[in-house]
């Protein structure tokens, strides 16, 4: 059965993409916890992290370290927060988000309805950092597109 993730890689439901590539597409949490937050995710489903091989756990985690480095410059925070939760959908994601705090680690922290206009500049000025880091390639043309 199809994942929600995979319906957005597959461009059936929107998605705001800021890094896609063979194995692995990047796109906004559409309830994120400061803006820019990031779902790194394998284009294949996989539903837990442990079941994923090693290659495509490295994978995730070189492009989540460099949307991580993208964000960390553009919203100027002092560290990139990551986590592997799996509870809200069955495919294998890893949350990358600005934070200033151990306080900024909570779902509870989460904006549960940020305006479309929030979502949309945070893509912009996530897609346009990451290509000043040499990672044009891998910035979707359309930010609703994985490509």
């Amino acid at each position: 059965m199809s994942t929600l993730f995979s319906k957005i890689i597959a461009g059936e439901i929107p998605g705001r993409f800021v890094w896609a590539d063979e194995e692995v597409v990047g796109f906004l949490s559409i309830g994120p916890i400061r803006p820019g937050h990031t779902l790194v995710v394998p284009r294949d489903e996989v539903d837990h992290w442990i079941d994923a091989d090693d290659a495509l756990l490295a994978r995730l985690s070189a492009v989540a370290k460099r949307i991580g480095a993208a964000q960390q410059e553009e919203w100027d925070s002092p560290r990139i927060g990551t986590m592997v939760a799996g509870f809200e959908i069955p495919h294998l994601h890893v949350h990358v988000w600005p934070v200033w705090g151990l306080d900024d680690f909570g779902f509870d922290k989460v904006d549960p309805d940020p305006s479309p206009e929030s979502l949309d500049e945070a893509a912009e000025r996530l897609r346009n950092r990451l290509a000043a880091h040499g990672h044009g390639n891998h910035v979707p043309a359309d930010v609703a597109s994985a490509g």
